[in-house]
């Protein structure tokens, strides 16, 4: 882009000349899709933002000061404050989180809560009522997932009798918790 005559042919846009006003286009477009797009983050948006600032260039170009700045800053100036005006424009955040407040929360509300340690407390009173060594069988195989053979070699037995000792160790705990 030349300045002098980027001057030129705003001053003869200014004036009506539609020829102007294409050479214009041609010669500026590139750059003031590029600002709009850099604000905008969206091709679409920067598109159609583009076709706003030459409409504003045809519509302004009479007041456009060759002497008081330069004609690319004018035009980049009319480019970036029209995208500041689209984004501002645009659907302000605090609805989108005033409409996701209404949402479920999928965490336990307190009255859950309460339940839920409440029995949790009856488990380990329950657990504490079960031999040592069966209590800890339990918890590796139901809290930390180990299986019926690792528990076997962990504690020495046979596989049966860790079978068994898990099956009346929780229907012992089944008794406790229907107290």
């Amino acid at each position: 882009m030349q300045g002098d005559e980027i001057k030129d042919l705003i001053g003869r846009v200014a004036l009506g000349d539609r020829r102007a006003f294409v050479a214009l286009y041609n010669q500026t477009a590139a750059k003031l899709f590029a600002i709009c797009l850099r604000i905008l983050k969206d091709r679409t948006e920067a598109e159609e933002v583009v076709q706003e600032v030459y409409m504003s260039i045809w519509q302004r170009a009479g007041s456009f000061q060759a002497a008081t700045g330069s004609s690319s800053a004018w035009l980049s100036a009319i480019a970036r404050n029209r995208s500041i005006d689209a984004l501002r424009a645009r659907k302000p955040v605090a609805d989108e989180i005033d409409s996701a407040y209404d949402l479920a929360d999928a965490a336990p509300d307190p009255e859950m809560q309460t339940v839920t340690k409440d029995e949790g407390r009856r488990i380990d009173t329950c657990m504490e009522e079960l031999e040592a060594d069966r209590a800890v069988a339990v918890k590796r195989a139901y809290v930390e997932g180990l299986s019926y053979q690792e528990l076997a070699d962990q504690f020495g037995v046979p596989l049966n009798t860790m079978r068994t000792w898990l099956r009346r160790s929780l229907l012992k705990l089944r008794e406790c918790m229907e107290r």
